[in-house]
């Protein structure tokens, strides 16, 4: 009887703890809420809101060859051009066609799905790191572009970015293998992905040892060759020239973040050489004065004893850290505070490249010592210049003005312990 009520009382108990915990932490419910929300807002928008044909025709005849059994890279065109993006992209959209039939309203739903599953993953990441205030979460539902790349405009960029945060997920819980594989999907699909690269190198070789980084790399690149291996074997020169060209020049009429720089500098290759030094020179700084800071920089982190004990002592290609281990902040913060650097380098942003950093906005500012206040015009004053079509010299000079800001707060930011003894990440997870 005794044993009885004692465990009527322990269950009694537990409720009133896990209500005190949602009455304390209310991110969970909220973020549900807003998930919610913003899936009646999705399916209102497939509903009622014209949908405007830009890449849909275009990607359904590149899948169509493709599906034809073309296999020469330059051959699988449509009406805006040839075929950029690794093979990948057809994989993904062979299935999309197969599910819709090639027609645009399930097309639109299957990505309305898809929205919100992305959604889903990056509330859950801010739910983790616990930066940016629960009521802030609302931000990230707020954009009327997003919205617009999604369901609207059914771009590519929607599937890497969910693969990409997907494989955040997984990294925050030092899964860096499979995460790996996942972020090559990613890339497979559509090569910004790349500009995540460098920073998530680096936590590489911060988290697990040479033995671990290098089969990690192995397997992504392993993804890569196995997807694109049916054109590997047929017309390689084609898939690598057409797949993987870096050196590919925008249109500058739409271009939204440097639309106010002349045509004849814009497509210049002094320009771009210029982007990409400042692009490197910017990565350096912050790895050296932010990322390694903690471990004297990076020459500092290579000569630490932090580096030579991820040096193996045997042969293993088990995730490996040491009796510290990278927190989840720093993470999250490396990945997005180095696309947000390339972003900023970026020669030309296209509309749809927004959602290749949108969703880390509200990460970032809130990584800034900046007042509240200050963050939300930044935030919504960014939102309005990608939402100016088409971008004119004001708005792009605006939107450049705003992100060197957001970059300026970051460099500013105090300084954060990087590392969390394993032994209190236990305790906290006992407790």
């Amino acid at each position: 009887m005794e044993a009885s009520l004692r465990a009527s009382g322990n269950r009694r108990h537990g409720k009133l703890t896990n209500r005190s915990d949602l009455v304390k932490k209310p991110v969970i419910p909220f973020a549900f809420a807003l998930t919610l929300a913003d899936a009646i807002l999705v399916a209102l928008i497939i509903a009622y809101v014209p949908y405007t044909k830009i890449d849909w025709d275009a990607y359904m005849s590149q899948v169509s060859g493709f599906l034809g059994g073309e296999r020469d890279y330059g051959k699988l065109k449509g009406d805006t051009g040839p075929l950029v993006y690794p093979a990948g992209f057809l994989y993904i959209y062979s299935a999309v066609q197969h599910l819709t039939g090639g027609e645009v309203y399930p097309a639109q739903i299957l990505f309305g799905v898809l929205y919100i599953f992305n959604l889903a993953i990056v509330l859950f990441i801010y739910a983790k790191t616990d930066v940016v205030p629960w009521w802030a979460l609302f931000l990230l539902c707020l954009s009327k572009r997003i919205h617009s790349i999604f369901v609207l405009r059914l771009f590519n960029d929607c599937f890497a970015m969910t693969l990409l945060h997907a494989s955040m997920a997984l990294f925050l819980y030092r899964k860096w293998h499979l995460g790996m594989l996942v972020f090559s999907g990613a890339v497979s699909i559509k090569m910004n992905v790349l500009l995540y690269a460098p920073p998530l190198l680096l936590l590489l070789l911060k988290a697990m040892n040479i033995i671990g980084v290098v089969s990690a790399l192995a397997g992504a690149a392993l993804v890569q060759i196995f997807v694109g291996l049916p054109f590997l074997i047929t017309y390689p020169v084609s898939y690598i020239a057409n797949a993987f060209d870096l050196g590919r020049v925008f249109i500058h009429f739409w271009s939204v973040n440097f639309k106010f720089v002349p045509e004849k500098v814009f497509v210049s290759k002094e320009f771009a050489i210029c982007l990409l030094i400042a692009h490197l020179c910017l990565l350096a700084a912050f790895a050296n004065s932010k990322w390694c800071k903690q471990e004297g920089g990076i020459i500092g982190f290579m000569r630490s004893k932090r580096f030579f004990l991820t040096l193996p002592s045997s042969l293993s290609f088990n995730d490996f850290s040491t009796a510290e281990i990278l927190t989840k902040e720093h993470i999250v913060t490396t990945m997005f505070v180095g696309n947000f650097i390339g972003i900023v380098c970026a020669r030309s942003m296209h509309y749809q490249f927004y959602s290749w950093y949108f969703y880390s906005l509200p990460f970032l500012l809130w990584r800034t010592s900046f007042p509240t206040w200050l963050r939300l015009i930044l935030f919504f004053g960014i939102e309005l210049c990608w939402n100016v079509y088409p971008s004119t010299p004001v708005s792009s000079a605006l939107l450049l003005c705003l992100h060197l800001t957001v970059l300026w707060g970051l460099w500013l930011a105090p300084l954060y312990n990087p590392y969390q003894l394993k032994k209190d990440q236990s305790h906290r997870k006992h407790k």
